[in-house]
């Protein structure tokens, strides 16, 4: 089989690249996963870095993130103190199973396109009620809620030629407190389960994200702390089918473990306990 089916590399995209896309084209931004297997049907490459997106642009509105902003550039922001749901960063830029020359190639965008169960920017986004702005070929824009963009493994709503713009992280999430769990068969694994709580200051709600567990991120919104039992409940009706299955855990496992540390995230909020 010739696998050199690369015939071209676009370095210099228009500003708003997308109206000539064809079939065998993909977008490149890092290329850390689509160097990494064999890519048999594409023909040509766009590569999106050359439009210098800005990677990071805080506002009195909250955080936008360029989809190209690499994991070594959005590790090494420092959000502003008030962002208490800022700690939730680094935690999620660590979830990577990846080396530090992976980290200063892969982008943000680039780990919530791919769409993976394990995604850490997916967990990171929705557990911040972040929104995505999607470009599509014919020049049109839509924004997403980030919880509706994953639908499955390795699955997603965009359509061919359609690209992630930005990622917006609205100002009163990112004041919430946060608190998370997450657990690996091994130190630097992939993640089995990957959960975030956040609690509005001065409220008893919360919002718990469950990821990694799951083949889509599931979101639960309460406005008043849930007790226990309720919490369980509600992780109980979870459609089997979305319970994720290989070798890091079986659905079952990853279950038992996600009722486990929503619980430990449920008193952590609870308290006055800080995240």
């Amino acid at each position: 089989m010739d696998l050199n089916t690369i015939t071209e590399i676009v370095r210099n995209p228009t500003g708003r690249p997308g109206a000539d896309w064809r079939e065998g084209d993909a977008w490149l931004a890092g290329g850390t996963w689509l160097f990494s297997a064999e890519q048999p049907d594409l023909r040509r490459l766009v590569d999106l870095t050359t439009l210098r997106w800005d990677p990071l642009v805080p506002t009195d509105k909250g955080l936008e993130i360029g989809a190209t902003c690499t994991i070594r550039e959005f590790y090494a922001f420092r959000p502003p103190v008030d962002w208490t749901a800022g700690s939730l960063f680094g935690r999620a830029c660590e979830a990577f199973l990846s080396s530090f020359k992976v980290w200063n190639a892969a982008t943000v965008g680039g780990n919530i396109c791919m769409s993976l169960p394990a995604g850490p920017m997916i967990t990171l986004t929705v557990a911040l009620e972040a929104r995505y702005e999607l470009w599509a070929p014919d020049g049109t824009t839509r924004t997403v809620d980030a919880l509706d963009f994953v639908t499955g493994n390795h699955q997603n709503i965009l359509a061919p030629g359609d690209i992630l713009r930005r990622v917006e992280i609205p100002v009163h999430a990112l004041r919430k407190r946060v608190a998370h769990r997450r657990f690996t068969l091994t130190r630097l694994g992939r993640s089995t389960v990957f959960l975030v709580g956040t609690r509005t200051p001065g409220n008893n709600d919360l919002l718990l994200t469950v990821t990694a567990g799951t083949t889509r991120p599931v979101r639960m919104v309460f406005d008043d702390m849930p007790d226990a039992p309720t919490l369980q409940q509600s992780i109980d009706v979870i459609p089997t089918d979305v319970w994720f299955d290989d070798p890091n855990g079986t659905p079952g496992y990853r279950r038992h473990l996600t009722k486990h540390f929503a619980e430990e995230i449920r008193r952590e909020l609870g308290s006055g306990s800080t995240p």
